[in-house]
């Protein structure tokens, strides 16, 4: 009887110690998923480090996850979406200053929508990645880009990508684009 209740014993041990692998390991995956490129990039920045990396990210979750997106006014939109369609304009004449442009419309963006204040790019970057990990990085490589240290090309392709963040920004987390004036065309060549 207690050779039974001893193999029972270790049944449920391991029982217990392969589920708690096996929720272990599906957390990993679950902060992968969640953060999508994000994790990826911040397992470099760790130098390969995973457990490092999502014990970061599981910190952003924890401190940034609870916060809600205030909505903006159809006006507001339309305001930012009409700077935003200036600062591409420019853009041609004046990249570093679009660029410049470019950060500073989406950190007053982001605190509008209630994120972190943009004084602390370093937190406001973190608190977005939590919502918005697909497009955080346009917004890292134009306040990279704003010091000028790359070509007008790099400029240019940090300004495409930070476009997808602020698309998601200004459409309140909708997939309804805002409307776009009729001089701005997409395959104009501008950025």
């Amino acid at each position: 009887m207690t050779t039974v209740v001893i193999i029972v014993a270790l049944a449920l041990v391991a029982a217990c110690a392969l589920a708690f692998l096996y929720a272990r390991q599906r957390g990993g995956h679950g902060i992968r998923r969640r953060f999508g490129p994000e994790y990826d990039r911040t397992v470099a920045r760790h130098d390969g480090d995973a457990k490092a990396a999502e014990r970061e990210l599981h910190e952003r979750l924890k401190r940034h996850g609870s916060l809600h997106e205030r909505p903006l006014t159809p006006e507001a939109r339309e305001q930012y979406a009409e700077r935003w369609t200036r600062i591409e304009g420019g853009f041609v004449d004046a990249p570093q200053q679009s660029v410049a442009e470019a950060d500073a419309l989406l950190a007053e963006l982001a605190r509008d929508l209630g994120f972190p204040d943009g004084r602390d790019f370093g937190e406001q970057s973190a608190a977005l990645s939590v919502h918005h990990a697909e497009h955080v990085n346009g917004y890292r490589r134009v306040h990279a880009a704003k010091k000028g240290d790359g070509g007008t090309e790099d400029m240019r392709e940090a300004l495409l990508e930070a476009r997808g963040l602020f698309d998601v920004l200004v459409s309140n987390g909708t997939d309804q684009p805002v409307r776009r004036h009729p001089h701005h065309a997409e395959g104009s060549g501008k950025a």
